[in-house]
């Protein structure tokens, strides 16, 4: 492990200021479960997510019971609509106070429960863009504090493709990766990229601030053949590329880098498009979301396993502090990740004034896909239940055709039925590959596939 740099207060009053005292997307409302409650960790903080359904709105408490210290998200909503701790049974409104003791007296109960220290700290909720957002710093927020949204997502006429990932790596990490343009052509080649397209990066940085920065790219990718491309990032873990392919689509790239600890991070990716046309729209409309997933979880893993390993590199030259020193960054396509650093090292400081990265990973725990994404998704986790619900219902129909195929008579009912078999053996076979997609990636980029 790279040991924990110490901290003084003006680092630490510039990560409160530029990290803590922000709201983060945590979850899409799609995802989330009103009927029972949600762990999730943002900033080191352990958090429960649950639906108050008396004050229709999602609430966001310390994941830590006040009484003795077990975990609130391993409990229930209860028949009052309020969050029951599963050790002793101690309810929590909306609010975070205590409404019932079982053990107390109700003279005992009542004075218990009107201490401070029967209550659960409560976090600032809103929700945006079909996002729930938390405030890190715990309580209301002071001042303005505005969500970070994509205003442009506010205009009709999008179509929006959205996923997430629990990523191990920092959510520096991962801006630094998805700001980089030049990289899509090489990692990405046969995903989202082709290496013949790689060419000179002449971006320039448009505007620079505490809050963030913005970059024109005049050409564009593919050799200009799409259109300008423009990029904003917003402080601290939100950034979009926005393009527009004449005569065919408006398209953003939107990430969410939501810190969870050292070295890990939550991506909220958002693919919105904006088609001159109906036939698209209508093509990306007809495909299952958890097909989609799976497409974007092949392009994740395109550099995930690097990704993990570069950050190691970087925490042993010094980390952020050091980038210029540990980096080599000659050429204009560079000033993406030039730009994020000058923040990082001029205005914020890192996402963990303190801490440690955690062990390197092998390449399995690297290609999970159901704990970092299946679980957690209500159309991914649909689909795997649905494959291991048909799959039996496949293998009995599959013995009964072989059985039938042992005395069926007739030279053209014995062709059917053999290719009534081959397309139910094809339909196993592939339910068993969506299951193991479901449930992790195989860790062969397409990039370096022989052909």
């Amino acid at each position: 492990m790279v040991a924990s740099p110490s901290v003084d207060a003006a680092s630490l009053e510039r990560w409160q200021e530029h990290w803590q005292q922000r709201w983060y997307p945590v979850a899409y409302l799609q995802d989330l479960d009103r009927l029972r409650p949600t762990p999730f960790t943002l900033l080191g903080e352990d958090l429960v997510l649950w639906w108050d359904a008396a004050a229709s709105q999602w609430r966001a408490f310390a994941d830590v019971c006040p009484h003795r210290l077990v975990p609130l998200s391993e409990g229930r909503l209860n028949d009052r609509g309020e969050l029951e701790c599963p050790y002793h049974g101690w309810s929590f409104n909306g609010e975070g106070r205590c409404t019932a003791i079982p053990q107390a007296e109700p003279e005992a109960a009542a004075t218990a429960c009107a201490s401070r220290r029967s209550a659960c700290r409560a976090y600032a909720t809103a929700t945006g863009q079909g996002l729930l957002f938390v405030f890190a710093a715990g309580g209301e927020p002071a001042g303005d504090s505005p969500l970070p949204l994509v205003p442009v997502l506010d205009e009709p006429d999008w179509l929006v493709q959205d996923t997430f990932r629990d990523l191990p790596m920092d959510a520096l990490t991962l801006l630094e990766n998805v700001l980089d343009v030049s990289h899509v052509p090489f990692t990405h080649h046969r995903t989202v990229g082709r290496r013949e397209n790689a060419a000179p990066v002449a971006a320039t940085l448009t505007g620079a601030g505490p809050e963030g920065f913005t970059l024109a790219w005049p050409e564009g990718p593919r050799r200009g053949k799409l259109g300008s491309q423009f990029t904003t990032f917003v402080a601290p873990g939100l950034m979009w590329h926005d393009l527009t392919a004449q005569g065919f689509a408006r398209f953003l790239t939107v990430v969410y880098a939501t810190p969870i600890r050292p070295g890990e991070c939550r991506l909220f990716a958002r693919f919105p498009f904006q088609f001159r046309s109906v036939l698209p729209r209508l093509l990306l409309r007809a495909r299952p979301q958890w097909l989609q997933h799976l497409g974007n979880h092949t392009v994740l893993e395109d550099d995930q396993v690097f990704l993990h390993g570069q950050e190691r590199a970087l925490a042993a030259r010094g980390g952020s502090g050091a980038f210029a020193q540990a980096c080599f960054l000659p050429t204009s396509a560079d000033v993406y990740v030039q730009a994020l650093q000058a923040w990082v090292t001029d205005v914020a400081g890192g996402p963990f004034p303190t801490g440690s990265l955690p062990p390197r990973l092998g390449l399995a725990p690297l290609m999970d896909r159901h704990e970092s994404h299946t679980r957690h998704c209500r159309a991914c986790s649909g689909a795997l239940r649905g494959v291991r619900r048909w799959r039996p219902v496949v293998l009995v129909a599959l013995g009964l055709e072989l059985l039938l195929a042992a005395w069926v008579p007739g030279v053209a009912a014995r062709v059917a039925l053999v290719l009534l078999l081959g397309f139910t053996a094809l339909l196993l076979r592939q339910l068993n590959r969506w299951e193991r997609q479901l449930r992790r990636g195989d860790g062969h980029p397409p990039r370096n596939a022989r052909s």
